[in-house]
């Protein structure tokens, strides 16, 4: 099932294209062990137009694995009056990673079929705007998630009255042929008591399938319990938008932003915005229906506010939806009280932010918004309800010494958990962290994928102590030592079962290649 199949039958006011950015952003694990989410976004953009009564498509080239003359082939083919590029991802740092299949394919389709106007509209772009801008094939950007600037585009002509419209940059050409960017005033993001009429839910049939809805989507591996026959079909959504907290290496309120200034950060747009418990059980129930199981919870903080994540729960459990879903927690969040309805309403995996073993390297980092927890206990509480934990470990803080990292890898090698994901520090842009490397002078990547955790060009930050290549043979070294670790393969075998040991054993056996490391 094509785009195009989709589309057809009403005209095309917006097409909105998911990159592919994968072989470069995972390397020799793109092909088999990556996940391949759904473009939540762009189903949630795509649902908002509808609702407007603007004709929509989506293009997945992640998902169809698209080469860029196929892409632009279905860009002729649909004739959309704009092409939007929603470039957001799984990780926070997916938005400028996914800028390398992004900007690719807006360079062909400029080059071939210049008469469409593009757009540009995700976390990258929100932090970034006017460099964004000034990119050769870019017409439009939006300043940040984008919803009212694009229904207001929409009803426009695309050309002269782009100067009303809030919310965007655009660029026009002067008498020369030199482009001139302009950007207007801020627009709102969609507010709490808006967002079911606004944002109301997602645009799943507009999704590429082979032979049932979500069936070119995969789970995490550890999602489906390292087995490769549960990884789909699979669905990600989101229950709120946001989140409170503000640390410095976290970039992902930066789309929340109201604010069109230069130095403009994430932790200045925090803050979190839900739909009713009803209407995402709503959600859940038409996936249960289409046959997906396999879910993920996508809230950077979904077991925070028991007002909202308490009732959604409980509807799961009383439709009996039988699915399989992960969530996201912070350590100093985690109510022991609430994990039995979790496991109950069939969230098996919960994923803890540790982040570092030291607490003063944590506490630096996050301005001291963690509370001071054992984090021992809580992961031992959470495994003890029959919920899987998935660490995730950040090496390089700007605090970080060999000593210090060590303790990050003991601690994880002690905790043992299910899964674990080891990240090295990167001042990703919309962070607050990127803005201090501006100031500060620290060397940050030259590309695109110079952000991407598990890229041949990956380039983190260096320490106060340590260069940026020392950061990240201590990062593989310690995800090498992890995952071929005895104790943890054999947890993995008692918990999975020994085909899924042999299935991590060969993940294992792939080692990433880094410039950096001269390789």
């Amino acid at each position: 099932m094509t785009t195009a199949s989709i589309a057809a039958g009403r005209p095309l006011d917006v097409l909105f294209i998911s990159p592919d950015s994968s072989a470069r952003a995972y390397q020799g694990l793109a092909t088999t062990y990556a996940a391949i989410e759904p473009p939540t976004w762009a189903l949630l953009l795509a649902q908002s137009c509808r609702a407007q009564g603007f004709g929509c498509a989506i293009m997945d080239c992640d998902a169809e694995k698209l080469m860029l003359s196929d892409a632009v082939a279905r860009v002729r083919l649909l004739q959309p009056r704009l092409v939007v590029f929603v470039v957001y991802g799984q990780n926070p740092n997916s938005g400028t990673t996914s800028m390398i299949g992004a900007t690719a394919l807006a360079d062909e389709i400029r080059a071939q079929l210049p008469q469409f106007p593009i757009a540009f509209v995700g976390s990258h772009t929100s932090a970034l705007p006017k460099e964004v801008l000034a990119l050769p094939s870019i017409d439009i950007v939006f300043q940040n998630e984008g919803v009212y600037a694009l229904h207001n585009l929409l009803r426009g002509n695309l050309r002269d009255d782009v100067a009303k419209v809030a919310g965007i940059g655009y660029k026009k050409r002067d008498r020369e042929g030199k482009a001139v960017l302009f950007m207007n005033p801020s627009q709102s993001v969609v507010p709490q008591e808006r967002m079911g009429i606004d944002l109301p839910g997602y645009a799943w049939d507009l999704l590429p399938y082979r032979e049932r809805p979500l069936d070119l989507y995969r789970a995490h591996f550890w999602h489906a319990g390292f087995d490769h026959g549960k990884r789909t079909p699979f669905a990600a959504i989101y229950t709120s938008l946001g989140c409170n907290f503000g640390c410095d290496f976290c970039m992902i309120n930066i789309i929340n932003r109201t604010d069109s200034g230069d130095d403009v950060h994430a932790a200045q747009s925090r803050g979190m915005r839900y739909w009713s418990p009803g209407f995402i059980a709503d959600e859940l129930e038409k996936l249960a229906r289409m046959g997906v199981e396999t879910v993920r919870i996508s809230d950077e903080m979904f077991f925070l506010n028991r007002r909202y994540y308490e009732p959604l729960l409980q509807q799961v459990v009383e439709r009996d939806l039988n699915l399989r879903m992960w969530a996201y927690s912070r350590v100093d969040t985690v109510r022991p009280g609430a994990l039995d309805l979790f496991r109950e309403a069939g969230i098996g995996w919960l994923a803890l932010g540790i982040e570092a073993g030291s607490q003063l390297v944590r506490k630096e980092v996050s301005k001291g918004s963690f509370q001071e927890v054992n984090i021992r206990e809580i992961c031992s509480t959470v495994r003890a309800s029959g919920i899987h934990v998935i660490s995730n470990y950040i090496f390089g803080f700007p605090d970080d010494t060999h000593e210090t990292m060590q303790q990050t890898l003991d601690l994880a090698l002690e905790l043992n958990t299910e899964m674990a994901n080891m990240y090295p520090c990167q001042a990703l842009p919309g962070s607050p962290m990127y803005r201090q490397a501006l100031r500060e002078g620290w060397q940050l990547p030259t590309d695109y994928a110079g952000y991407a955790f598990l890229s041949y060009e990956c380039q983190p930050l260096a320490t106060k102590h340590l260069s940026a290549a020392e950061v990240l043979r201590f990062r593989d070294q310690a995800w090498q030592t992890y995952f071929t670790h005895q104790p943890y393969l054999a947890l993995v075998e008692d918990k999975f079962g020994s085909q899924e040991r042999t299935n991590i054993e060969d993940m294992a056996k792939i080692r990433l290649k880094r410039r950096l490391l001269g390789d």
